[in-house]
């Protein structure tokens, strides 16, 4: 998946259109590290978007989730 930039779009709001979430910032980051250098983007900027990783639900113990 992409997303294509609009002028004055952050890494912020570009996570918060795409995830709903401003808190998956850094995961859109880690995908684009090419752009790292940005901070508003022109448009036209083609951002890779991927699928977020599964949610853990926070009640099995970490090393479960190893492997």
């Amino acid at each position: 998946m992409a997303y294509t930039t609009i002028a004055g779009d952050t890494w912020d709001s570009v996570s918060r259109t795409v995830y709903g979430s401003e808190l998956q910032a850094g995961f859109l980051m880690e995908a684009n590290p090419a752009f790292l250098n940005v901070f508003r983007f022109d448009s036209g900027t083609e951002l890779e978007t991927p699928e977020l990783p599964a949610a853990k639900d926070g009640l099995a113990p970490p090393w479960k989730f190893e492997g």
